[in-house]
């Protein structure tokens, strides 16, 4: 179902937050919940999988995760602010110790000069730990390129994260 590189990322993942007593969480808009879809297409991922949000609109993000609506005003879904306010929020709302969040556009509407398509924001939270956010520019793709090369990053910052 996934391209190789990204179950092998998630086999590790799961291996690494197992050995660790880990539970992950994910936070997604424009993956729709293909990062856990990743990590649960594992076998064993109900060891350290505690759940996922799929928060594609901004009422989503507010009721479930808790970012501030002057917050989504100010800086638009699609930023490092509310990216890292998803991943506190899924650690907030949720019994993991580790939350991934992604807000971008997919495509292949929706961008503007400021975000293009290909514009993702990441964030991930762990508990008493600073969260660390990372921006890509995945230009020139198709809406189904820019949503795997996002889990592959994404995954690489949970395993960075669990480490």
């Amino acid at each position: 179902m996934f391209p190789l590189e990204i179950q092998t990322l998630s086999r590790l993942l799961i291996d690494e937050a197992r050995a660790r007593s880990l539970r992950l969480v994910t936070a997604e808009s424009c993956t729709g919940g293909l990062v856990a879809g990743a990590i649960c297409s594992i076998s064993g991922a109900s060891d350290v999988f505690e759940r996922g949000f799929v928060t594609y609109t901004n009422r989503a993000k507010s009721e479930m995760l808790g970012v501030a609506g002057d917050l989504l005003a100010d800086y638009g879904a699609v930023s490092e602010p509310v990216a890292r306010a998803m991943a506190e929020g899924a650690l907030r709302e949720s019994n993991g110790h580790v939350a991934v969040a992604i807000t971008g556009v997919a495509g292949p509407g929706g961008g503007t000069p400021m975000k293009p398509v290909g514009t993702v924001h990441f964030a991930v939270a762990r508990a008493n730990r600073s969260v660390a956010h990372r921006h890509e520019r995945f230009d020139g793709q198709t809406r189904e390129a820019v949503q795997l090369a996002a889990v592959l990053t994404a995954l690489e910052m949970l395993r960075e994260a669990v480490a």
